[in-house]
C-alpha cells in the first residue's frame, strides 16, 4: 500500500508561509508581563465604582482607565488565540488560550458596574460633563452608544439577577450545540468512489456536492433521518432559545425581540423588513436560476439535494500561493495605490499564515486588534476557491487596518453589520477581474456560477432564514407553541415559496430548521444578506472609475465605529435605510444570470 501523505507538523512549515507574531510579543516573557499587568489592574478598576457622579474628571479617568486595561487584555487575547489556532494540539498553546479566556471573564465581571452607573447619571449632568471637559468630548459617541440603551437597562439589582441567570437562560442554546456537535450519531454511507464513509456535518457538505445523484440523495436522506428522529427535542431547544430572546426583550422594555437585537447597532427594523420585501419581489430570479440548473444537469426532477453539485465543471485554473498573491494584487488594483500598498505590506510583513499543518484550525479568518497587525489564517489549496478566500479575508484585514490607523482606540473596531461588506466587496472585484482576464468560456462560466451560487446562498437563503427567525419569535410571543410539526409545516411552505416550482421541496427539507445553528444567534443572519447586497453596489461604484466613489469607500473603511453603522455606510455611498442598494444588487444578479445563460448556450452548441 502506498504511503498516505501526511500534513506537515508546525515545525516543518516554511517560516515564510507562517505569520510573524513577534511584533506582538518577542518572547513568552513579554506576553506574561502584559498578562500580569492586566491581572494587577483589575482590582483597581473595581475601586472606581461609585466615582462617576463626582464630575467630568472622574468620568474621564474611569473611561480611560477601563479602556487602557481592555486594550492590553485584547492584545494578550489575540496573541493567545493566534498561537492556539496555528496548532490546536499544542498543550502550551491550549493553556495560553484557556488562561486568557478566564482573564477576560474576570475583567468583564470587574467592569460590569460601569454601564449601569453611567446610565444612572442625570442626562443633563452628563451633557454638562462632556461640555466641561474637552477630552471627554472625544468619547461622546462611545458614551452615546451606552446611553442610547438607557430605557432598556434595569436597576442594578435586576441587572445582577439577569447576569446571574445568564447560564440558565443560555441552556437551550448550549444544549443544541452539544447535541448537534457531539451527541448526534450519523450512519455510514458511500462516497463518490463507492467507499464506506462515516457521515458527519463536514462529510455531508462534501457529498451533497457529488456529481453522482445517488450519492447526494443518500447523504441527504440519511442526514435528515437523524434530525427527524430528534425533531421534538430540537424543537424544544429552539423554543427555549426563542423564549430567552423574547423574555429579555420584554423585561428590558423593547417592543419585541427583533428590536432588542437590532438596537445594539442602531439598526431600524425597517432595514430588516425592506430586505425581506425586496427578496420576495425578486424570487422569480431565483426560480429562473434553479430552473436553469435543472436544465444544465439534464434532470427530469430537481430535488433539494441537487442544488449544490457543480453545474459547469471545474475549470483548469490552479494557483500556487505565490501566483495567487499576484492575482489578488491585480484584482484589487482598482482600489488605488494606498490600498494596494497596504495589501503588499500584508504579504511582505508575514501577516498571513498560509498552509495547512497538523492541528491547525480549519477554514480562514482575519483577526487582530488595535495594537497588532490584522492577521489572516488560511489553509491553502491550489485552487480558485482559495484565491477567493484570500481576497475575502484581505478585505477584513484592510478594513481593520484602516479603522485602527484612522480612529482612536475607542472607535478603532467596527460592528458586525458592516464587517462582511468589505470582504464581499473584494470578492466581487475579483469576479469582475477574472471575467475580464480569462476569455475561456469554461472559466467564465465557472466564475459566473460561483458568483450566482454565492448570491443564492447569501442573499436568498439567508433572507429565507431571516423570515423564519421572525416567524418563530412572533409565534412564541403570541403564545403559540413551537412544536416540531408547527415548525416543519411552516418551514416547508417557506421553502416552496423561495425555490418555486422547478425544485421539489423534499419532505426531509421540512426539518432543515432543526440543524441550522444560526437560528440560535439572535437576528444575526439578515446581516449576511444586507452585507452581500451592499458589497455588490459598492463594487459597481468602485469599478465605475470615478475616484470620488472609491474615496468614499475608503472613508467607510476608515470610519471604524466612530458613527452608527447606517451612517458609516452612507459615507460609502450606500443608504441601507432605503431599498435602492437592494434593487441595484438584484440588477447585478440578473445581469450575471443573463451572461451565464448565454455562455451555457454557447458551450452547448
Amino acid at each position: 500500500m502506498a504511503d498516505v501523505k501526511q500534513l506537515p507538523t508546525r515545525d516543518e512549515v516554511d517560516p515564510e508561509l507562517t505569520w510573524d507574531l513577534t511584533p506582538i510579543y518577542q518572547t513568552t516573557a513579554d506576553f506574561e508581563s502584559d498578562f500580569k499587568a492586566v491581572q494587577d489592574a483589575i482590582p483597581e478598576l473595581e475601586q472606581l465604582r461609585g466615582t462617576l457622579a463626582g464630575g467630568a474628571d472622574n468620568l474621564l479617568h474611569a473611561i480611560t482607565a477601563i479602556l487602557a486595561v481592555i486594550r492590553r487584555a485584547e492584545k494578550v487575547y489575540v496573541y493567545a488565540s493566534l498561537k492556539h489556532d496555528e496548532d490546536t494540539g499544542n498543550a502550551e498553546n491550549q493553556a495560553l488560550s484557556g488562561r486568557t479566556q478566564t482573564l477576560f471573564t474576570t475583567l468583564e465581571s470587574a467592569i460590569a458596574w460601569f454601564d449601569p452607573e453611567l446610565l444612572a447619571l442625570d442626562p443633563d449632568k452628563l451633557t454638562a460633563m462632556i461640555t466641561e471637559n474637552p477630552e471627554l468630548a472625544n468619547y461622546k459617541h462611545y458614551i452615546d452608544t451606552i446611553t442610547d440603551q438607557r430605557e432598556h437597562v434595569l436597576a442594578p439589582s435586576e441587572e445582577k439577577l439577569l447576569a446571574q441567570a445568564g447560564d440558565a437562560l443560555g441552556a437551550a442554546s448550549n444544549t443544541f450545540g452539544v447535541l448537534n456537535d457531539a451527541d448526534l450519531e450519523f450512519p455510514v454511507v458511500e462516497d463518490n468512489d463507492g467507499q464506506a464513509v462515516q457521515l458527519s456535518q463536514g462529510v455531508y457538505d462534501q457529498l451533497i456536492q457529488s456529481t453522482k445523484p445517488e450519492v447526494r440523495q443518500m447523504a441527504f436522506k440519511q442526514l435528515y433521518a437523524v434530525y427527524h428522529q430528534f425533531r421534538h427535542t430540537l424543537a424544544s431547544t429552539l423554543a427555549g432559545n426563542v423564549k430567552t430572546h423574547n423574555f429579555n426583550a420584554q423585561v428590558r422594555h423593547y417592543s419585541d425581540a427583533r428590536q432588542a437585537a437590532l438596537s445594539g447597532n442602531h439598526i431600524p427594523v425597517s432595514v430588516y423588513d425592506a430586505l425581506v420585501k425586496a427578496v420576495n419581489a425578486h424570487l422569480p430570479l431565483l426560480h429562473r436560476y434553479v430552473a436553469l440548473r435543472k436544465k444544465i444537469l439534464g434532470l427530469s426532477e430537481l430535488h433539494m439535494y441537487d442544488l449544490y453539485t457543480p453545474i459547469t465543471g471545474e475549470p483548469k485554473l490552479s494557483y500556487t500561493y505565490a501566483q495567487a498573491r499576484d492575482e489578488a494584487v491585480k484584482a484589487l488594483s482598482v482600489m488605488g495605490p494606498d490600498y494596494l500598498g497596504n495589501v503588499k505590506t500584508a504579504f511582505s510583513s508575514r501577516w498571513i499564515d498560509v498552509v495547512e499543518n497538523q492541528g491547525k484550525r480549519s477554514g480562514g479568518y482575519s483577526s487582530g486588534m488595535y495594537d497588532t497587525a490584522p492577521y489572516i489564517l488560511l489553509n491553502w489549496q491550489d485552487n480558485l476557491e482559495s484565491l477567493y478566500t484570500l481576497v475575502h479575508e484581505m478585505g477584513h484585514t484592510m478594513h481593520s487596518y484602516y479603522s485602527s490607523h484612522n480612529q482612536p482606540y475607542q472607535y478603532g473596531d467596527y460592528s458586525i453589520f458592516v464587517a462582511e461588506i468589505a470582504s464581499t466587496t473584494n470578492e466581487t472585484l475579483l469576479t469582475d477581474y477574472l471575467l475580464k482576464t480569462y476569455d475561456d468560456p469554461q472559466v467564465q462560466a465557472f466564475v459566473l456560477n460561483h458568483y450566482l451560487d454565492g448570491f443564492k446562498g447569501t442573499v436568498f437563503r439567508q433572507t429565507q432564514f431571516a423570515e423564519f427567525e421572525q416567524f418563530i419569535h412572533e409565534e412564541d410571543a403570541a403564545g403559540h407553541p413551537l412544536t416540531a410539526d408547527h415548525l416543519s409545516d411552516h418551514y416547508l411552505k417557506l421553502n416552496q415559496r423561495y425555490y418555486g416550482e422547478a425544485v421539489i421541496s423534499d419532505p426531509e427539507i421540512a426539518d432543515e430548521w432543526s440543524r441550522i445553528p444560526h437560528f440560535y444567534y439572535n437576528y444575526y443572519v439578515y446581516q449576511y444578506a444586507t452585507g452581500f447586497a451592499a458589497a455588490n453596489t459598492l463594487a459597481d461604484r468602485i469599478l465605475s472609475g470615478d475616484t470620488s466613489k472609491r474615496d468614499a469607500y475608503l472613508t467607510y473603511l476608515k470610519s471604524g465605529s466612530s458613527d452608527y453603522p447606517i451612517e458609516v455606510m452612507k459615507k460609502a455611498g450606500v443608504d441601507m435605510s432605503q431599498t435602492a442598494y437592494l434593487d441595484q444588487a438584484f440588477d447585478q444578479f440578473e445581469k450575471r444570470l443573463d451572461q451565464f445563460e448565454a455562455l451555457i448556450n454557447t458551450l452547448n452548441k
